[in-house]
């Protein structure tokens, strides 16, 4: 049973020192993400699993559940009045909000379904969301959309799992709300998330093994090698292929989450999006004392230079990834 001292995601925001249109909405998002959780829980019985039959600019397959999360956030936020606009991982230009309808000084930006990939197979997903200020409410461009992670006001992302969790932070922690399926209400059930600094977990695609860049592949060995390697301790490798999932566990439980650059494709820079995920999650990892960095530096600093930017993200417990970025530069 929830406990009864727990406030729910409004009263939470009430107390927060925060401007009152930006508690509005994260409400708002935590709206469309209930909505979405529900989608989610429906999949088959509404004819909402497989692909879409489409694809997005990044030349990826769509599933159904990609465009509906999609459409269910430009619809439930388009006529707030809080936003001057917004951009998703799925569209291929910003979406200014019409002159026909009220604005506000926000930007909303978002992954609306990551992990996509899993949803046949019933495996954890999320949505990853971002909010921006921005002082040209009348007439955004997308370079209003090319700030850099460290200018976030707020970020966070909603896991559809076992329960759905609300994760956000607005500069002062990370806090986690679970849904409460009886009323629809995000219920605190985690406050000031703290990463611990060591961790004995890693999680990266060992398939790409062979591909890596030498600093990366050189902590991977090192992890493998165990007691009787330079680390003198046994590692565990987890991987479930969806960002949320993987971050999420990094954030309750400790652990790194490297998606690296490799030769696959020497001129990408990584395989995530900068805008839509490397930076809403690197906020969320740094105010949870942990680091995120590209390799050589921290993303949080990067300056994107376009909206669907690629970036090698390796984040996680402070200490291995800081031993990561040591043998970045190195290098």
């Amino acid at each position: 049973m929830t406990n009864s001292s727990s406030p729910n995601l409004e009263l939470f925001l009430q107390q927060q020192n925060i401007p009152e249109q930006l508690k509005e909405l994260l409400m708002q998002v935590a709206k469309s993400c209930d909505s979405i959780s529900q989608a989610v829980n429906r999949g088959a019985l509404d004819n909402i699993l497989g692909s879409a039959g489409s694809g997005n600019i990044q030349g990826e397959t769509q599933q159904k559940l990609d465009i509906l999360s999609n459409d269910i956030l430009l619809d439930d936020n388009v006529s707030s009045g809080l936003l001057a606009g917004m951009a998703s991982e799925e569209m291929d230009t910003i979406y200014p909000i019409p002159n026909d309808m009220p604005k506000g000084k926000y930007l909303l930006l978002f992954d609306p379904l990551d992990g996509s990939s899993n949803i046949d197979v019933n495996v954890s997903i999320g949505t990853i969301f971002s909010i921006l200020e921005t002082t040209q409410s009348d007439s955004v461009t997308e370079q209003d959309f090319l700030k850099p992670g460290n200018m976030q006001v707020a970020a966070g992302y909603a896991l559809y799992g076992p329960q759905t969790i609300l994760t956000l932070t607005t500069g002062s922690g990370v806090h986690m709300f679970t849904l409460d399926p009886n009323n629809r209400q995000f219920i605190l059930t985690r406050s000031n998330v703290l990463i611990p600094e060591d961790t004995k977990e890693f999680a990266i695609n060992m398939s790409n093994l062979r591909h890596w860049d030498t600093p990366v592949k050189r902590y991977i060995d090192e992890c493998i090698a165990g007691k009787e390697g330079p680390r003198n301790k046994d590692f565990n490798m987890r991987w479930i292929a969806s960002m949320v999932a993987d971050v999420h566990r990094v954030l309750t439980r400790g652990g790194i989450f490297m998606y690296p650059w490799d030769k696959r494709d020497p001129n990408k820079p990584g395989k995530l999006r900068l805008l839509y995920e490397a930076n809403p999650m690197s906020f969320l990892v740094e105010q949870a004392g942990g680091l995120s960095i590209n390799g050589p530096e921290s993303i949080s600093t990067i300056q994107p230079n376009h909206l669907h930017e690629r970036v090698s993200v390796i984040l996680g417990s402070k200490n291995e990834v800081a031993l990561v970025q040591e043998y970045h530069l190195q290098k």
